[in-house]
């Protein structure tokens, strides 16, 4: 027999599973996405306490107005030189993922991510860091390294995973790792670089160094407890660090309602820990070059970590083995109301008096032959495919300083079977 129940009369309960609002095939209409005009909102001063100005987490920063001049009070007044070389680095980035994304079509490596729409996250942080801060990135942000002069050659090499790859294969393809330039070995398990950011921040504090730390994650990452044990030791011992949230709407196919972002932004997760939080117009490179700046100033004077939420899209798939037609509308990158963020600096300068269409258009030929000779020059290397890029014993080197016995052991096992069994072994 049924149990009584003294509320039996209630409704039964029910879950709420978000839904993007478009799919394949639906008309997109963003008329609903609350866009802010262009310098309206307040800049505090960087000392300011973080409860002080929690209308900045739910805001937008925007500089760039629709008329691409540069207002209010965010506008970091960026020499003609400077905004040149930050737009010159943005579409070296796009020229870059255009090329890798061709050689992976081509077979020449087996994996490849463009930043497409999201050049001036990167881009912009890195001109406004200084050079020496340290980066943790995600995997969306080569610009960090494209902006700091890196080469391109290295870089490909590692795409490659040829004979000059300084990682000796044991990446995916993009994850990058450059002591020399500041930018902390890409991982693919999610948002583990936010911990270790903040501890490199906090290591950095203690020893009375000077160099702050600037870490970057997708929103869906948010939802993973590393970002929360970051932002809680963050907010704790008030890190020199900065927490960049990069809110494209998209996780590979999952949209960012799961991560949240129908309750609000992500940027009011700063609200709960205590902490200064901002977001930021993510295509207008000059909100995100000051955004950074003001984050910078607050941790090189000990006022503490900044969450910064990047309010972009995506323009293209998660990776090349992704096909995002399958899960939204074809027509969500052309209409996004922000804009292209090299377009939108493009236009700032030509605006200002100090750029054209034809010496952008030159700029561009010139880059992508820039990209295609350091294509060249890496593939003398070797590409995927071509036999052993590396001898087999590099996989167990360069992981432990002294390698454990048992590892010594397995190595030699491997190299006595490969003897045998008549294979390459590469030394």
């Amino acid at each position: 027999m049924p149990v009584d129940r003294p509320n039996a009369n209630l409704r039964p309960l029910s879950l709420h599973v978000p839904e993007p609002k478009f799919r394949p095939g639906d008309t997109v209409d963003f008329s609903d996405l609350a866009v802010p005009p262009a310098g309206a909102a307040l800049r505090p001063a960087s000392d300011a306490a973080p409860d002080s100005f929690r209308d900045l987490a739910y805001g937008l920063v925007r500089v760039l107005g629709e008329d691409n001049r540069a207002i209010g009070a965010w506008d970091p007044k960026l020499p003609p030189d400077r905004l040149r070389a930050m737009l010159r680095a943005m579409a070296l980035t796009r020229a870059f993922d255009e090329r890798m994304y061709r050689a992976q079509r081509q077979g020449k490596t087996s994996f490849y991510m463009k930043s497409t729409g999201e050049e001036a996250i990167a881009v912009a942080a890195a001109f406004a860091l200084m050079p020496d801060d340290m980066c943790f990135p995600s995997y969306r942000q080569q610009g960090l390294l494209i902006a700091r002069d890196w080469s391109l050659v290295d870089m490909m090499n590692q795409i490659y995973s040829n004979r000059a790859d300084r990682l000796h294969g044991k990446q995916l393809p993009i994850m990058y790792s450059v002591r020399e330039k500041g930018f902390f070995s890409i991982s693919g398990n999610l948002t583990t670089q936010y911990p270790q950011a903040v501890g490199w921040a906090m290591a950095s504090a203690a020893s009375g160094d000077t160099r702050i730390a600037a870490t970057w994650c997708g929103e869906g990452s948010t939802a993973e407890g590393d970002f929360h044990s970051a932002c809680t030791f963050a907010s704790v011992y008030r890190a020199p660090v900065i927490l960049n949230v990069v809110n494209n709407q998209w996780a590979i196919s999952s949209f960012s309602g799961f991560a949240g972002a129908e309750s609000t932004t992500f940027a009011a997760r700063a609200v709960g820990y205590g902490i200064a939080g901002l977001r930021v117009d993510g295509n207008d490179a000059l909100a995100v070059y000051a955004a950074t700046e003001w984050a910078a100033e607050r941790a090189r004077t000990n006022q503490g970590p900044t969450l910064i939420e990047h309010f972009t899209y995506r323009a293209e798939g998660h990776s090349t083995s992704d096909d995002p037609s399958q899960y939204r509308s074809a027509h969500e990158a052309a209409e996004w109301p922000l804009g292209d963020p090299i377009k939108r600096l493009k236009d700032h300068l030509i605006a200002l008096g100090e750029w054209d269409e034809e010496r952008h258009a030159a700029m561009d030929l010139e880059l992508a032959e820039t990209v295609k000779a350091a294509a060249r020059e890496a593939e003398k290397n070797g590409v995927l495919g071509h036999g052993l890029h590396q001898p087999l014993e590099t996989m167990f080197e360069e992981v432990f300083e002294d390698m454990p016995w048992h590892l010594a052991e397995q190595r030699q096992e491997m190299l006595d079977e490969a003897k045998a069994a008549g294979l390459e072994i590469g030394r």
